[in-house]
């Protein structure tokens, strides 16, 4: 018997062909949830709701050069129902009810934007500050924010309202300086997050400034999630000024979306004459739900997961 070769065949290695080759190109996935990231897109609804505080906006400070009258005297006979000539009717003075409610989103849209404004300000401010250098700054800033919380709100704005006036710089301060402890907790929390990741640690490193690293690297981070809370605030301002013109303590001149409510509300005025109180309550319900659904939004759409490092 002859030996046996133990060397193999190249050609014995090579797989047998039975068909053509074919090669199927490979779709990659996209990462993360299609369903939460379509949930996480502004949507129609956000963009409507802009749309209608932009329009209000627009009609508040163009006011002067619309053709309304009636806002201060008669135009017409007292109680008129809404009509051609009078979209939301006459008050008990005879007053154009539109012309006022466009009037009066002057006054209750400035309240609610110098309110929280000041909020922002002042409260965003310290709260960033408590934040980041913690320590002595921190207890002193948090015993600020909790005395303002512990003050009952309605006692503090009649102490500020009774104490100075009724204008409208006073009445969005006394609502300003309510906006100040909630505005700066939040402001603290997230300072508290950032302060300790990496850019800012990196930026330490090289030798920022503490006011540098405060502006270029915390603020911008800081923002996002206040963004959305100041639309909710202006809707909270706005509704916080309705119910100092229930008391009495709303801006004296002008206009308000508050006032005009209470002007109506009386049991005969709304059996007789329902279009003088409904009308202004109908406005400041729309712009309080566009202007709380369009800051849920962003809050939603800014939504960044935090996982552990």
């Amino acid at each position: 018997m002859s030996e046996r070769s133990t060397e193999l065949d190249p050609r014995d290695a090579m797989p047998e062909v039975v068909g053509p080759l074919s090669v199927e190109p490979v779709v990659e996935e996209p990462e993360g949830d299609t369903e939460e990231f379509l949930e996480r897109r502004l949507g129609v609804g956000f963009w409507l709701a802009i749309a209608w505080v932009v329009a209000v906006t627009a009609l508040a400070l163009l006011a002067p050069l619309l053709p309304i009258d009636g806002v201060n005297q008669s135009v017409g006979g007292r109680l008129d129902p809404p009509s051609l000539e009078h979209w939301f009717g006459t008050d008990a003075n005879g007053r154009d009810v539109f012309a006022r409610t466009i009037w009066g989103a002057r006054v209750s849209l400035s309240v609610g934007f110098i309110a929280i404004l000041l909020g922002f300000v002042v409260g965003g401010t310290l709260g960033m500050l408590a934040g980041y250098f913690k320590g002595w700054v921190d207890k002193i800033v948090s015993f600020v924010f909790l005395s303002l919380l512990s003050f009952p709100a309605l006692v503090l704005a009649l102490l500020i309202v009774k104490s100075l006036d009724r204008s409208l710089s006073v009445v969005a301060l006394t609502i300003g300086i309510l906006a100040i402890a909630p505005v700066g907790r939040l402001a603290r929390a997230f300072t508290l997050v950032y302060a300790e990741r990496e850019f800012v640690q990196a930026a330490r490193v090289i030798g920022a400034r503490n006011g540098r690293i405060l502006v270029r690297e915390l603020l911008p981070n800081v923002a996002i999630p206040m963004a959305a809370l100041s639309l909710l605030g202006v809707a909270v301002a706005i509704v916080a000024e309705g119910g100092l013109a229930f008391l009495g303590l709303s801006v004296e001149s002008g206009a308000t979306w508050g006032k005009m409510i209470l002007l109506g509300a009386d049991a005969s005025t709304l059996r007789k004459a329902p279009h003088v109180s409904m009308f202004p309550i109908l406005v400041l319900f729309v712009t309080v739900l566009a202007l709380n659904y369009a800051g849920d939004r962003i809050r939603a759409y800014f939504d960044v997961r935090e996982t552990a490092f």
